[in-house]
């Protein structure tokens, strides 16, 4: 990560390590880097961190900042070089901003328990019967682990836990196709009109 050493004799010796951002530096107590010496202002300068490199600017103060002997107001810094905040040498030994990301594994899911007719037991939830499996990584799941995604106007979605892509009814069994009301009533009018016909 990116950093300044702190080389004038008498001030606290310290590394800036740089986090990514605005870093204050001065005099006070509140900046996040304070340096206690009489010729740093309170916020004398920032340092900007960000994935292109260090920005160094100066904050109005009263002795000035310098980059290898020269006054900057804002200026990329480069490793190597000598900065003065007043009387205050700080040597850039390193201008890298380096992002670790942490590794996430995720949890591998349990394979499902298969019963002796044939049926699948939800993994998470070992008495509960598998009723989605997941179109795309085979995982299966009971209704309590589906993720239903509902939309106005629309059929709804289920979509697995794992990799959200679309889950499926396992063993589905076609529902029996209901008589609309107009048919109801059109059957009843038969089934009447064929009474009176006949006269029964």
């Amino acid at each position: 990560m990116a950093r300044l050493l702190i080389k004038t004799d008498g001030v606290a010796s310290q590394a800036l390590e740089l986090r990514l951002g605005v870093n204050h530096v001065g005099r006070d107590p509140d900046c996040d880097f304070t340096i206690s010496h009489p010729s740093v202002s309170a916020l004398h300068c920032d340092l900007i961190l960000s994935n292109d490199g260090v920005i160094i600017r100066d904050c109005g103060s009263t002795n000035g900042t310098f980059v290898d002997g020269d006054a900057v107001k804002e200026v990329w810094l480069r490793a190597g070089q000598k900065v003065l905040l007043g009387e205050v040498e700080l040597f850039v030994e390193n201008t890298d901003a380096i992002i670790v990301i942490p590794e996430y594994e995720r949890e591998r899911p349990k394979p499902p328990v298969m019963q002796e007719d044939g049926s699948l037991m939800c993994p998470k939830h070992r008495r509960a019967a598998a009723t989605y499996k997941c179109t795309h990584c085979a995982a299966v799941m009971c209704s309590s682990c589906v993720r239903v995604l509902r939309h106005k106007g629309g059929l709804p979605l289920f979509l697995c836990p794992q990799c959200s892509h679309r889950c499926e009814r396992i063993g589905a069994e076609e529902k029996p196709k209901t008589k609309s009301f107009l048919e109801t009533v059109r059957l009843r009018l038969a089934h009447l009109t064929g009474r009176i016909k006949t006269g029964k």
